[in-house]
This record gives structure tokens, sequence and C-alpha cells, in this order.
């Protein structure tokens, strides 16, 4: 164990005014879609875009890159919601400096690669737009300041990682891997936000700045434990840690490319990255050594063994990576500052070895048509180049000296040759990890043997051959940097390490020397016995496999999370048959009862009395009329309710009397968006009713009616209850707030508009993103269903063939200009006076969805495009960008600012950005609604025939 209290912070540079890393992270994230969006002028355009978008974020991060390499922190912070300790803070030291370097270096060689390695048939637009969001995802998780903050990214790095893993989604085993992937780690997922949230409590901060300076206080506190074991759930989930190490291999369905920027470079490393960056915190208990040395002792082990006997190419890699993970996590477990140096060395080395590996497997794979090393002999003949750079990033692997993987294999062997002299079974341990340096060597040694060598090749699909040129660059970049760093380590990767050892420690770092040669030692008799063990191993290899086979059996994890998985899709099963009928009145009866007997706990279990002390108001003659209007309403709509036309316009009735409700306590924009709202509503409900039966069916009997007249008025007298204890009750509004700062906070007179854009704006942005997803869903379901109409009313009497009769047409043809300019004139008003985007929106909507309704569908669709989606999309352009615009400025996002300026003859006027974000929301409300109107409308374009004999391709205006 180590004592940390002599813990220093390093530098740190506080750019507030900055946001180069902020950009650095939305640049992958933004430039996905446009990716995807160019792939539609041809595949090459995608790749290029991709490359710029990578190399647009390297540009950006530089001027902090090399700030960092000073040995300095940069940090960016902007209030976001301080309320709950979220901030966007981003911040860049040594650690983020080496995982920034390879989610974007080898990212960038990633990109060169894939352009080479995807099919003819393969989406490059689609690949590259997945790419570029778990590039943006990743560079989140580095560069988060605020643990919340990086959960959130973390949680991205799974999604785009299931993408993906599952990009091509033809194939069974890929969709069965990323489901896989998803499923574990998202489960570390949240079991790590229940340990950031832990860590927060402990420390009072989310902030990394606070929290890697209060170590000794989190160690001590009696919530340590739980805390450490949650974060360490997620850290040993995303890296690939026994008994979580089985959804690696099964991601292996991945496009190579995938593999060798996911499963070496970063996705397995956020874990490493988490216990590197926690490392000064977490460390140094007896809780922390175990944990980790367990699992990482177990890890390397397992992975190392498992490795040699796979037949499948990238198989054998896989196993290898969760080895090394393994090795990685036990330098961090051992907890002294040298293990830390050997393992961030490890992870650098690791990277580029690794990913030049699987990035030649892509190339046997590619040119032969096969990864299985039973049939890929004698490769040398054919592709001696390849075949050449593959043999030194596999001698690197496998720890050969004058690579790099020699290096830190060496720190981390005289790591466990300390842990050896310190401690009475420590002996135990460099056994264990000799044993694994003999199998790294072994299957190393496979991979060379079976593939370049070993005979012939045996029913190849295809001719192998070498790769075109630039196939090859990026794998050549990696295998120098394997040799360079290997042979000149002081005048290469040495300053890079201790910046980032720096950071790691929070204090300067130990002494360490990265020479090729350190003396005779128990560190070289380690690395003499894997060499020379692994050889032997190879060569008696024929006698393991049958034993191989079961023991692996015994660690796959495949059998036991399939068996999870089972169970808990049984007791889903059992849950729905015994809750879900089929029946909604039995869901809803559910429901109620659920509701009435917690309320009724709660009640009995308050011992408070029912009415409070607070005054209640005299009632007035227009609340009495409002109040038993309603009643009637609604007792109106339960008799009617079989006649659903009848029952509709009751139902209107009713929200027209909610609207005036809002008249009467002064609240103008709630009643106007209630009337237009009711509109939408009651031609969204008509066109629903065209496909339906005019009536009803009986489905209840006596007693069945009886009971829901008992539950409805327990519900109902349930909730009035609970709402006369409430208002009953004294309580201090948050109206006045809203008041006093309105016009000098938001400059609008319109509390409620100022409100919607400003104060909550994010509320409105993530309401709008939601009606915008429901429009697409929506439209989804509709698209090309067509449903036949009725030929007559209930009586018999045919349709009336004057569907769209004159006088109507011409009205609507009339109003539509009026209607539009009142939208205008709501909107313009709307953040002094009553109105706002919403409203005009669904003006708007409501003006253009009557010209459908009275001229019929091919009219006006050769007068206005059904297609909504770039309108919609638009809406979320100018609301987002509305917000962003004010981070550029150094204020939290969609924080809002107005000026006055005078225009001749008009006078003074307000300009408030607010009204870009209100131009947003008006956007996307007429996009989605118009979106999801017409395409109900659209799908009753079919003769009028009767149901069930409709034939395809007839149409009729509606």
């Amino acid at each position: 164990m180590v004592s940390w209290e002599s813990r220093q912070e390093t530098a740190h540079i506080t750019e507030p005014s900055r946001m180069n890393l902020l950009f650095v992270v939305l640049i992958p994230l933004m430039g996905a879609g446009l990716t995807a969006w160019m792939s539609r002028f041809g595949r090459l355009w995608s790749a290029w875009t991709a490359g710029l978008v990578a190399l647009g974020a390297l540009g950006t991060l530089s001027p902090s890159m090399l700030i960092a390499f000073s040995g300095e922190t940069v940090i960016q912070r902007w209030p976001w919601i301080p309320d709950l300790g979220l901030d966007l803070a981003f911040r860049l030291d040594g650690l983020g400096l080496v995982f920034t370097s390879m989610v974007l270096g080898i990212g960038l060689l990633v990109i060169l690669y894939a352009r080479y390695y995807l099919s003819a048939t393969d989406c490059m637009g689609r690949f590259y737009a997945y790419l570029l969001l778990f590039m943006g995802s990743m560079l989140g998780v580095v560069l988060a300041e605020n643990l919340i903050l990086l959960l959130v990214f973390w949680e991205l790095t799974s999604l785009s990682s299931f993408l993906l893993i599952s990009y091509w989604r033809h194939e069974e085993e890929a969709r069965n891997g990323a489901r896989m992937a998803l499923a574990v780690t998202g489960l570390g997922g949240l079991a790590m936000l229940g340990g950031f949230l832990l860590l927060g409590e402990i420390v009072g901060s989310y902030d990394l700045s606070v929290i890697l300076a209060a170590g000794d206080q989190v160690r001590a506190d009696p919530l340590y434990t739980p805390m450490l074991v949650l974060i360490l759930l997620g850290a040993f989930t995303k890296s690939a840690q026994f008994p979580f190490h089985f959804w690696l291999p099964h991601a292996m369905s991945a496009p190579t490319p995938v593999s060798a920027y996911l499963h070496s470079a970063t996705l397995v490393k956020a874990g490493i990255f988490i216990m590197a960056r926690l490392f000064p915190v977490l460390s140094g208990t007896f809780e922390w050594n175990l944990l980790v040395i367990g699992t990482g002792l177990t890890t390397l082990l397992v992975g190392a063994w498992i490795a040699l006997f796979k037949h499948d190419l990238k198989g054998l890699l896989a196993y290898s990576t969760i080895s090394h993970l393994g090795l990685i996590t036990l330098l961090f477990g051992l907890g002294t500052p040298l293990a830390a140096v050997a393992g961030i060395f490890h992870v650098i080395n690791h990277a580029t070895f690794k990913a030049s590996l699987f990035m030649a497997a892509g190339i046997i794979d590619h040119e032969c048509g096969t990864r299985d090393m039973r049939r890929i002999n004698g490769l040398w003949r054919y592709m001696p180049y390849t075949a050449s750079l593959a043999m030194v990033a596999a001698s690197a692997m496998a720890g050969v000296p004058l690579f790099n993987g020699f290096l830190s294999k060496e720190m981390f062997f005289a790591e466990t040759a300390d842990f050896f002299s310190e401690h009475p079974w420590g002996w135990l341990l460099p056994v264990a990890v000799a044993f694994a340096g003999i199998m790294a060597v072994a299957y190393s040694l496979r991979f060379i043997h079976d593939v370049f060598f070993n005979g012939d090749p045996v029913n190849l699909p295809r001719k192998p051959h070498e790769p075109p040129f630039w196939m090859k660059v990026p794998v050549e970049i990696l295998v120098a940097i394997c040799l360079v760093v290997g042979i000149l380590p002081a005048l290469t990767v040495a300053p890079l390490l201790k910046v980032a050892v720096t950071s790691l420690l929070q204090t300067p770092p130990p002494e360490y020397d990265l020479a090729i040669w350190h003396g005779f030692g128990l560190p070289v008799v380690m690395s003499a016995v894997a060499l020379v063990g692994g050889i032997v191993v190879y060569a008696g290899r024929q006698p393991l496999f049958e034993m191989a086979n079961q023991i692996s059996g015994r660690f796959g994890g495949r059998a036991a999370f399939d068996r999870l998985l089972g169970g808990l899709f049984a007791l889903a099963r059992l849950t729905t048959r015994t809750l879900d009928t089929g029946s909604l009145q039995r869901l809803i009866l559910l429901f109620l009862v659920s509701a009435l007997g917690l309320g009724l706990a709660g009640a009995i279990g308050s011992g408070s009395p029912l009415t409070g002390e607070r005054g209640l108001l005299t009632p007035d003659g227009v609340s009495i009329f409002i109040a038993l209007a309603l009643s009637l309403v609604a007792v109106a709509t339960l008799l009617l309710h079989r006649l659903r036309l009848t029952a509709l316009i009751v139902m209107g009735a009713l929200g027209l009397l909610v609207s005036l409700i809002f008249v009467k306590f002064s609240a103008p924009d709630l009643a106007l968006t209630q009337l237009t709202v009711e509109v939408v509503t009651i031609v969204l409900l008509l066109l629903a009713l065209y496909v339906l039966p005019p009536r009803s069916p009986a489905e209840s009997t006596g007693w069945q009616r009886l009971r829901d007249l008992t539950l409805a008025l327990l519900a109902g007298g349930g909730a009035g209850t609970l709402t006369w204890s409430i208002l009953t009750r004294p309580y201090t509004p948050i109206s006045e707030y809203f008041l006093t700062n309105s016009v000098p906070g938001g400059g609008g007179h319109n509390v409620v508009n100022v409100i919607l854009v400003d104060f909550r704006g994010f509320d409105t942005l993530g309401e709008i993103s939601v009606l915008a997803l429901a429009g697409l869903g929506i439209y989804a379901m509709l698209h090309k269903l067509h449903l036949p109409g009725p030929t007559s009313n209930p009586q018999g009497r045919p349709w009336n063939w004057d569907r769209h009769p004159a006088i109507m047409a011409a009205l609507a043809r009339l109003l539509l200009p009026l209607a539009l300019l009142v939208s205008v004139f709501i909107f313009l008003r709307g953040h002094n006076q009553p109105g706002g985007g919403f409203i005009a929106g669904l003006v708007t909507a409501a003006a253009l969805i009557m010209q459908y309704l009275t001229n019929g569908v091919e009219w006006t669709h050769r007068r206005l495009s059904a297609n909504m989606h770039p309108l919609i999309g638009v809406g979320l352009l100018i609301a987002t960008g509305t917000g962003l615009a004010s981070l550029a400025f150094g204020y939290p996002f969609l924080t809002s600012t107005f000026t006055h300026i005078h225009w001749p003859l008009l006078g003074d006027f307000e300009l408030a950005s607010a009204m870009a974000f209100d131009l947003g929301v008006y956007l996307v409300v007429v996009g989605a609604t118009l979106l999801i109107l017409v395409h109900l409308g659209l799908m009753h374009r079919v003769s009028h025939i009767p149901i069930g004999t409709a034939t395809e391709g007839s149409s009729w205006k509606f």
C-alpha cells in the first residue's frame, strides 16, 4: 500500500473564456451527421469528410495539447445545471493528453484504413458517422472535468460502440455481439453511476479537481468500500475484465477497423482510464489491492491461456487483448507509483502494436477471404511485406527485446518482483505473470508461424496478394512507432510518459529508467523464461488443445450470460402474462388500485389533518357556472361515449371550458395554447375516426360498469382530496422570482414566454426534441399505410360525392394568408404579449391543414410539399445553435441576451436572441404537426369501396 499524504496538485490554468476543449468533443459529434449526408455524393466523399473532421478536432485541440505537454492542466468551465453540480467542464492534462492522442491519432489511421477495407456494398457514410460519434463520445470521457458529464459520455460510448459492432446488421452474429456488449457495459454504467454519486456525496463535489485533492477523505469515509466496488464494476465491464470478459470476443463480428479502434486503443481502454484517473483517490487500501490485483491477475491468465488455442485470427487477438488489459489492471492494482508508470507505458505500447495487428488481420481477411488459421498458411510467399509488418507487431506483443512491448513488460516484471520481496506469499505473483508471459510468447509465435509459414494455404476463397498501398500505410506508421519507441525510448516516449504520470499521481513522478538494459536480475530471468518457455509451449501445443477446450469452456462466460438473459426474459414474460391480459381496462384497474393504495397508505401514515389552515376563496358566479358546465360535459361524455363523433364534439366543448378557466385566471397564453391544441387535436381525432366504426360496441356488463363507476368515484375523490389538502396549506410560490426578473433578466414582459425561451429554455429544447421524435415515429408507422374508407354513413346513405364544396374551398384559400399573418403577429409579439413560437406554430399548422381538408391532398401537394423532415431539422438546429451561441461568449448554455434598436418610422424596437430560439420552436411545431396530420390523412387515399376489398393503387381526395 502507498500513502498519498504528500500529494500536491499540479499547476492549473483555468480558461473560462475559451472553449476549444468543448469544440474538440462537438466537432466529431456534429461531423457525424455531415459525414453521413456527404455519402450521397459518393463513397469517397464520406471518407474525406470523416478525415477532415478528425483533423479539425486534432487542430482545435493542439493549443491545449502544448500547454498540457508542459506539465500544466487546462480547465475550461461553463455553468450548466449548477443545482445538480453539473457543469460543462473539461480538463486536459498529461493523462488526458495520452488518451486524446490515441483517440484522435489512431482514429485518423483507422479512417484511412477503413476506406480500403470496406467493400462496395458497405454503406461507408453510415460507418464513418458511427465512428465519429464514438470518437466524440470517447473524447468526452477523456476530457470531462465533471464526473456526471463523464458518465454522460461514458454511456454514449456504449451506444455508439453498439452501432459499430452491429454495423453488419444483416449478420445475426453481429447483432448478438452488439446486444451482449451493450448489456454488459450498460449494466456496468449503471453501477458506475451509483459509485460516482457516492463519491460526489463523500467529497461534496463532482469536479475532478476537487476530488483528486480529497484522497485521504475518500479513503477514510464509511462509504468508500461500496463506492469503490460500484466504480470498479463499471471499469471492469468496459475493459473486459474477468468475469465480464466474454463480450469482447463476440464483438469481433464487427468490421476489422472497428476492432482495431475500439477493442485495442479506445473503448476497452475507457475502464483503464477511469482507474488511472481516480488512482490517487481510490488506491492505497487493502480493498483496492484485493479487488484490482485479483481481477487483473485472473484476467491476465485466462485471456493468455485461451488466446493460444483460438483458430480465428481475430479471436486470438481478442483474447490477447483481454490478457493485456488484465496486465494493465494488475499494475494499477499494485498501487505503487512505479506500477502506475508501467501501466500507462503499457497502455501506449499496447495501443500501437495491437491496433497494427488488428489491421494486419483485416488485410489478411480482406485478401484471403477467411481468418481461419488452419487455412491461411504460408502467406509469406504471397504477401511478404504485410507479413514483415505483422511479425514486428507480434514481436512487440510477445515482449521481444528492441520492441516497445518489451520495455513495459520488463517494468511489469520488475514491479511483481518487488511485490515478491515485500509479501510472504508474494512469490506466487511472479510465477503467475511469468506463466502469462510464456503464453504471450506462445500465441504471438502461433500468429507468426501458422499464418505466414507452416505449409501452404488450404482452400482459400481468394488468392492472397499484397493490399493497396494506402491500406498498408496505417500499419507502417504503427509498426514504426513500435520499433522507434523500443530502440529509442528516452528520445521518443519519455517526455509524454513523464507528464502523463505526473498528472496521474498528482505528484512529481518517481525515478525510473527507460533503458533497454537494466542489468541482470529477476526481471531479466522472467523475460528469458517467458521467451524460452513460450517456444517450448508452442512446439508442444498439440497435446494441450483438448485440455484447453475443456478449461476454456469454464471461463467463457457466454453460457452464464445466456442463462441469466433467458431467466430475465422468462420473468418478464411471466409478469406480462400475469398483468397484461390484453385488456386496457384491466391495466387501468391495476394502475388506479395501486395509486389509491399508495395514496391511502401515505395519508394514514402522515398523521396530518386533511384540511390545512389556509383560508378559502369566496366562490363567484362564473366559477360556479364553469364548474357545473365541466361536470355536465363530463357526465355527457360518459353517457355518449359509444357515439364516437358525438363524444368527440362534447370533448371539444370540454377543451373550450378549460380555456375559459385560463381566461378567468388571467392566463391568456395558456388559453391560446389550449384553443390551438384543441383545434389540432380535433382534426387529428377526426382523421382517426374516419377509419373507425361510428359506434363503439358495448363491451362491459352491468357488474363491470358498477365496478368501474365505484373505482372512478374513489380515484376522483382521492385526487380531489389530495388537491384540497395541498391547496388549503400555505406555500411559497416561485412565480415572484420570474415576475421580478422577467424584464431585467429576459427582456420580455410576457413572463410565460420568457420562462419558456429563457429561464427554462433547456426544458423547452427537450420538449421540442420529443415532439420531433414523435412526429418522425408516427411518420414511420404511417408511411405507405393505406386503409380503406367507408362508402356510406351508418344509415346506409352513400357519401356525398361533392367532397370539396367550392364555397368552402374558396373560403379556406382566402383565409390562408390572413391566418398566416395572424401567426406571424402572434410570433412577433410573444416576448412581450400573449403569444410565442409554440402558439404561432399551431396556428400555422391548423391553417395549412385546413387546405388539405378543403382542397384535397393532390391539390395541396402541388403547392406544398408533405416532406416536413427538413423543417423539423432546421428548427432543432436553430434552437440548439441559439444555445451554443451563448457558450461562444462564455455564458451558460441557452443564456439569452437582448437589446433595443431604433428603426426609422417604427421607433424603438427590442431585439432578443430568444426570438431565434422561439423561431426554432415554431418550425419544429409546424413541421411535426403537419408531418403527423398530413400522413394520417394520406393513409385514407383509397377508393370508396367496402372494407377488405380495396384494390392496390386506388386513391381519392379527402
